[in-house]
């Protein structure tokens, strides 16, 4: 089973962006890879070639990747209906409403949840998959399922994605990993600094301490550029123009030259491929 799992210090981190450039790397490289997330709040969909409704990153996800979306890459996609109700998307089909007096049946959900993973891991080289919001929102752990919930269902390696952009991004770094259950943070084996602007060098002394407090690897620092990315959280900033050609056309080709801009960068690609086989 090989897989990583892209965790964000907050919701609008860029984790769904990082995620898409690795799932874009291992497919240069010639692998089969598939997306995944296994909870989505979002009323931001799209729906596959076989009807199922997933969320829209993964889509985009799964175009990176080469090949089509489905609806195992999304097993649950949460969908506000107002007054405190949510439409829960169970595998790509309507499931059920939660609410105020109607509790959500997490566990029985998981199952669900770690059978579309499994088929997944079973089907392609490397299951990339990406978290949801914050893994601590310490009064919604409980019932986390993209985060924590598929770390320990399935042991699967993790890296932080904090974003300089909103400022304090080594206290939310090392505030997300003090605050993740002990014995998970040695599943955490790096962090990656996203939307930075100017000469990286200035960071180091902060990244130094962060590695020694944590024992997590820095993998790299991702430089602020626009991709035309429409993704699931009202934070995500798309500021990017597409070309003329198909929104999957365009979109795969403005990934590919923000992978370039990265690879030149110096993001540690090697070191996230070998968290894959460690």
């Amino acid at each position: 089973m090989r897989s990583i799992l892209f965790l964000g210090t907050s919701s609008g981190a860029g984790k769904t962006t990082v995620d898409a450039l690795y799932c874009r790397h291992l497919a240069r490289k010639g692998l089969r890879v598939a997306p995944f997330k296994a909870s989505n709040l979002s009323l931001n969909s799209y729906v596959t070639e076989d009807g199922k409704e997933i969320g829209m990153g993964q889509a985009f996800q799964a175009w990176a990747c080469g090949i089509e979306p489905t609806g195992d890459m999304n097993p649950v996609l949460l969908k506000p209906s107002g007054n405190g109700r949510m439409q829960v998307v169970l595998r790509g089909a309507p499931f059920m409403d939660v609410g105020r007096g109607v509790p959500f049946p997490r566990d029985e959900v998981m199952e669900k949840v770690c059978e579309s993973y499994d088929r997944l891991a079973h089907d392609y080289d490397v299951v990339v998959c990406e978290g949801s919001g914050s893994p601590v929102e310490l009064n919604l752990m409980d019932n986390d399922m993209a985060n924590i919930g598929m770390m320990r269902a399935r042991g699967i390696r993790s890296v932080l994605v904090g974003d300089i952009e909103r400022g304090g991004v080594f206290a939310a770094i090392y505030g997300t990993w003090l605050l993740l259950p002990e014995d998970l943070r040695p599943l955490v084996k790096g962090f990656v600094i996203n939307r930075f602007r100017g000469d990286a060098s200035i960071l180091e002394p902060g990244i130094r301490k962060v590695e020694e407090l944590t024992g997590m690897k820095c993998l790299g620092i991702i430089p602020y550029v626009h991709l035309r990315f429409p993704e699931e959280d009202s934070l995500s900033d798309s500021g990017g123009r597409l070309g003329d050609g198909s929104i999957h056309e365009e979109f795969v080709k403005n990934l590919d030259e923000l992978l370039d801009a990265v690879e030149e960068a110096g993001i540690d690609f090697d070191a996230l491929d070998g968290f894959l086989s460690a």
